[in-house]
């Protein structure tokens, strides 16, 4: 890592061999945090809601759950349990990791010059693999989203970027995120530049870092899969 940020900061790289390295650099950590958000919600899974109520929640591609021996009253046990520890987690160490995720992010772009705090992503995974292992009310695409973002504005404060590279390397890592754990990457670049707007504007500044940065955190995270369902789309070949 040192000699990557004296690269950057020394080189005066042009302007596309440095978004190229960048933007590998930031989908290889969004595919590995990706990959290891995915199984950590699957543990808490695991150890609650299929261990102590007998409820295997329905997967994508063709996978269903099982309820033969489902537990009601304990299942409410668990899902009221794990809301509490995951506000509690958010609300004693990261406030801003509260909520569906990207919009913090898209707070952070226009009003916190693309800083995130570095326990952020921590933070918000912990919570949101709690929440969704216990069978809470909620998704990935936000989590994944402030995850990738949050590491990614990590990155650009340690490698010393300016303002505009940060907000550009916040975006790029929202759509590593997104782009790896829901295998669409081309998607993921274009969700990462309008969303950003209230209007149907695309930042045409992120795309491509976007788009580079999803495709490498897509390959990363797709090789962590089964050979059978490597490289396949989300919901399975149809």
């Amino acid at each position: 890592m040192d000699h990557l940020r004296r690269l950057i900061q020394t080189l005066q790289l042009k302007l596309t061999g440095k978004w190229i390295m960048l933007s590998a650099v930031v989908g290889c950590c969004a595919g590995l945090a990706a990959i290891a958000f995915q199984r950590l919600s699957h543990f808490v899974q695991d150890m609650t809601l299929v261990r102590l109520t007998g409820y295997v929640p329905p997967e994508t591609a063709g996978e269903h759950g099982s309820d033969d021996a489902l537990a009601p009253g304990m299942l409410l046990a668990v899902i009221t349990v794990g809301g509490l520890v995951s506000g509690w987690l958010v609300s004693r160490f990261a406030p801003e990791a509260e909520g569906h995720g990207t919009d913090a992010v898209i707070d952070s772009y226009h009003n916190q010059r693309g800083r995130i705090r570095s326990r952020v992503p921590f933070v918000k995974a912990l919570a949101s693999a709690i929440t969704i292992g216990t069978g809470g009310s909620a998704g990935r695409e936000g989590p994944i989203a402030q995850i990738g973002a949050g590491i990614s504005s990590w990155l650009g404060g340690w490698l010393d970027l300016s303002d505009r590279d940060r907000r550009i390397m916040l975006a790029a890592g929202m759509a590593a995120g997104i782009g790896a754990v829901f295998r669409a990457p081309l998607a993921a670049a274009l969700f990462a530049g309008e969303i950003l707007y209230r209007d149907p504007d695309i930042d045409s500044d992120v795309i491509v870092p976007s788009a580079m940065s999803s495709i490498v955190s897509y390959t990363v995270y797709s090789c962590s899969l089964p050979p059978a369902t490597r490289f396949s789309p989300l919901f399975g070949d149809t």
